[in-house]
């Protein structure tokens, strides 16, 4: 008789009745693992636009185009003189530098790509445009009412009369178009879905710091013209003594009277502001598009003075001249900077 014992029993045999448990692992060929849905490298979520930023986007790219087609016509009959702010090259270059960013962001709003880049363009341009609609007001309306030297498109004129041209007009409607842009961007900003990682936010202070530096010193410059008549020395014949004889120049920013006062104030106020505002948009594209209707606004005027002082033979170009170029050119390359500094998230 055999015990039953463990060490005895054979393991390799199975009770009958009993079958072998299958495999956990199954024959043929194994699937490639699915790849990984691309992230882009900033982290950015994009939601549907509303309608509302898409016209934002309809009514900014009107504005570019209505103020590039203002360029070509008469501007003003000041004095009897016409004047066309096509003056040159470097006239129309200096003209189409805010219509044509004004339009090719306003078609990329329109068409739903990263709305708030557009959104937050259409902002800043808005408010800057309030100052530059009064200061063009003024010069159709009441600038007659205390005449004065201007220098518009290269030509030394004195407002004792003023005849609308169809270029104004054009000029008006474009800057207005902007201005409703704004408002409308304002209340289309909360319902636009738009974020990122955060890859700007370190450098984000310093951006503003410079942001407001260029500011201030862009406001000082736009207080003095940008070309200027050169002072006369005028000899005595009997003495043969020189005296130094000072000529009336155009007007500064401030010194016009009434809308055109107003409209220096809101413009220098608002660059400033703007300046603040502008680095702290999320997301980072949006804080892009702010500098980048400042940094317009600042280097076509900076171009309009470095015209003035090509186009007439009896202007020369200023430091304040000099130095808003420099401050528009300051601006660009912050864009610059605010568009490439980012950092890949780590995954």
């Amino acid at each position: 008789m055999v015990a039953r014992d463990g060490s005895t029993r054979d393991r390799s045999t199975r009770p009958e009745g009993t079958t072998a448990r299958p495999s956990a692992r199954r024959a043929g060929p194994r699937r490639p693992p699915e790849p990984a849905p691309a992230v882009p490298a900033d982290g950015l979520v994009l939601g549907d636009p509303p309608v509302l930023a898409r016209v934002t986007g309809v009514l900014l790219a009107l504005a570019g185009l209505t103020g590039a087609a203002g360029l070509l016509p008469t501007y003003l009959v000041i004095g009897g003189t016409e004047v066309s702010q096509s003056a040159g090259t470097l006239g129309l270059l200096a003209g189409l530098v805010v219509p044509l960013t004004s339009a090719a962001v306003g078609g990329g709003l329109a068409a739903g790509r990263v709305p708030r880049f557009g959104l937050a363009f259409a902002r800043i341009g808005g408010v800057l445009a309030v100052g530059l609609l009064l200061i063009e007001l003024y010069r159709a309306s009441t600038s007659t009412v205390r005449p004065g030297v201007e220098v518009i498109a290269g030509q030394r004129v004195l407002t004792s009369s003023v005849d609308v041209g169809s270029g104004w007009v054009l000029g008006v409607v474009a800057l207005g178009l902007t201005v409703l842009a704004g408002v409308l961007a304002m209340a289309a900003w909360g319902r636009t879905v738009m974020e990122d990682a955060g890859a700007l936010d370190p450098a984000r202070p310093a951006l503003a710091g410079a942001a407001v530096l260029l500011g201030v010193g862009a406001v000082l410059c736009l207080v003095l013209p940008a070309a200027d008549l050169p002072d006369r020395i005028v000899t005595d014949p009997t003495t043969g003594l020189q005296v130094v004889v000072e000529q009336e120049g155009p007007q500064g920013l401030l010194e016009r009277p009434g809308l055109a006062l107003l409209g220096g104030l809101l413009l220098a106020g608002a660059v400033v502001l703007c300046s603040v505002l502008a680095p702290s948009l999320r997301p980072r594209l949006a804080a892009v598009g702010g500098l980048l209707a400042i940094a317009a606004v600042v280097l076509a005027a900076g171009l309009g003075g470095l015209r003035d002082a090509v186009v007439s033979d009896e202007l020369e170009w200023t430091l304040p001249g000099v130095g808003l170029l420099l401050a528009g050119i300051g601006y660009v390359v912050l864009t610059v900077l605010a568009w490439r500094l980012r950092r890949t998230p780590a995954r």
